[in-house]
């Protein structure tokens, strides 16, 4: 379920309680896409960093490391407690992973991919660091067909865990989206000024997740929210027009960790809406 935490108490406490599952019996994971890795708005980091002490997380997906090094990557991640990490790269727009306990197969793919894919294993399950081409549904369809094969290469009875920003779209949003009906005149602007193909043949793309979901990867925050909760854009202060929300940042999870999950939501309040230009995706599940 979404969760609208009141900033006043975003600091001093931690996350809402975890149902019957107390912090010591989950594993918590958060992705965030942390815009231009705060080389944008650099004044913003201290209050992320604060942030992430607080949700306590025990692995963690990040995407637009922009600038980082994997030194800069661990010096963060000691913030929040975590010894372990993996950066994609040190150019562009990285993605990373840290995580409590150690990382093991730690797999990165740049061929195929506009930013590059990460892949590791920790806390009992394989995690895909996902960041998706931002303005080509067809770059994206490719994207997502690597990332099936490589899941096939797994064992069977693999958990497996994908999380982070697709940039796309998901069907159990479309009824906001049509609804709003503001997304696809955006888009079709972008797409004539920039050369962009963010439309397929004039509407929103929701090809990408239906494929996740045909081989039955669940979206976990839809299974929980009561109600719409868009990841992007957030209320922090940039140039041009991002457009109407919309849910970009997702978890997804196969049917062993599916039923290991207690919670998932977007944190969506004063904080978050600074911070960066996403909003934060939690995950709880339960351990063994």
């Amino acid at each position: 379920m979404t969760r609208l935490f009141i900033s006043a108490l975003l600091f001093t406490l931690v996350c809402p309680a975890l149902g019957a599952v107390q912090a010591g019996d989950r594993t918590r994971l958060i992705t965030y896409n942390v815009w231009y890795g705060f080389t944008k708005n650099t004044d913003r980091k201290g209050d992320w960093l604060q942030w992430m002490r607080d949700h306590r997380p025990d692995v963690v997906s990040l995407q637009e490391l922009n600038g980082y090094t994997l030194e800069q990557l661990q010096e963060d991640a000691a913030q929040w407690g975590h010894r372990y990490c993996a950066l994609l790269k040190e150019d562009g727009f990285a993605t990373g992973v840290t995580s409590r306990v150690p990382l093991d197969d730690v797999r990165r793919i740049r061929d195929g991919f506009h930013h590059g894919l990460m892949r590791v294993k920790t806390a009992g399950f394989y995690l895909y660091v996902i960041h998706m081409h931002p303005s080509n549904w067809e770059t994206r369809g490719r994207e997502i067909g690597l990332i099936l094969t490589d899941v096939k290469t797994l064992p069977a009875d693999a958990r497996v865990v994908l999380a982070g920003d697709f940039n796309t779209f998901s069907t159990k949003d479309q009824k906001q989206y049509q609804d709003h009906a503001q997304l696809v005149p955006f888009f079709a602007a972008r797409d004539q000024r920039f050369k962009e193909r963010n439309l397929r043949e004039g509407r929103l793309d929701y090809s990408v997740l239906d494929r996740l979901e045909a081989v039955g990867f669940v979206d976990l925050e839809a299974k929980f929210r009561s109600s719409f909760q868009g990841t992007f854009p957030t209320q922090i202060d940039k140039s041009g027009d991002d457009g109407d929300a919309r849910r970009l940042d997702f978890v997804f999870a196969n049917a062993p960790m599916v039923k290991r999950c207690v919670d998932a939501f977007s944190v969506v309040d004063a904080a978050t809406a600074k911070m960066s230009d996403h909003y934060p995706v939690i995950v709880d599940f339960q351990r063994d």
